[in-house]
């Protein structure tokens, strides 16, 4: 059932990109477009949900890669809620269905299967940690971008429209909650153990050993 709610939503999220990046193209607006972070988190969704449906051999990255894409997804829809949007705006349904997919629906989905899918093995720590270079590597071209054109995707982002302390104040706030909503998901998620990891795992153990109980030559 995972599998499908899953696909269901990269087509509805695909539909929603599409859609948002044609109406911005024929405003002349397609690069700023493709600079929001709800778009590419959702395109990386998209892509993984593709790909999965392709084949179902998993290279050792695919579960740190999905767990990314998590993290993205879920900050997504939490600074939508938080910051972005109006309190008034988070109980009404009439806003466009492509927000509601991108900043509502999607999250969810991606959070659900990540809590409820098996993994391939039980990822470490400082995966969580690799979790974050993404959004630093987001935030940094931005700032660069920024620079040249003026235009920041976010107004929390611009650093022109907040005194240094205070801006100093709200990005530290951000990386805050990117590293523990990071952590929570490395814990809460990975659960599960696909039994064709755990098989692999149990041969490679057995296989180690072995290879030690083996009498020198």
């Amino acid at each position: 059932m995972m599998r499908a709610l899953r696909g269901l939503a990269a087509l509805t999220a695909l539909a929603a990109l599409v859609s948002n990046a044609l109406a911005a193209w024929q405003e002349g607006l397609l690069a700023q477009n493709l600079s929001y972070f709800t778009n590419l988190s959702n395109l990386g969704f998209v892509l993984l949900a593709l790909a999965g449906s392709v084949s179902t051999r998993r290279p050792p990255w695919w579960d740190a890669l999905r767990g990314g894409v998590t993290l993205a997804l879920v900050m997504t829809g939490l600074i939508y809620a938080l910051v972005i949007a109006p309190p008034e705006e988070l109980l009404r349904w009439d806003i466009g269905w492509q927000g509601i997919v991108l900043h509502r629906v999607v999250p969810v989905v991606a959070l659900l299967d990540w809590i409820i899918s098996p993994v391939a093995r039980r990822g470490r720590l400082r995966q969580a940690a690799a979790w974050l270079l993404w959004p630093a590597l987001y935030v940094a071209l931005t700032w660069w971008r920024g620079t040249e054109t003026g235009w920041y995707p976010y107004a929390f982002l611009d650093p022109t429209l907040a005194p240094r302390e205070e801006f100093a104040v709200t990005m530290g706030g951000v990386v805050a909650a990117f590293a523990v909503v990071a952590l929570v998901l490395h814990l809460v998620g990975g659960r599960r153990v696909s039994s064709r990891g755990g098989a692999s795992a149990s041969r490679g153990g057995a296989s180690s050993r072995a290879a030690a109980q083996r009498p020198a030559s």
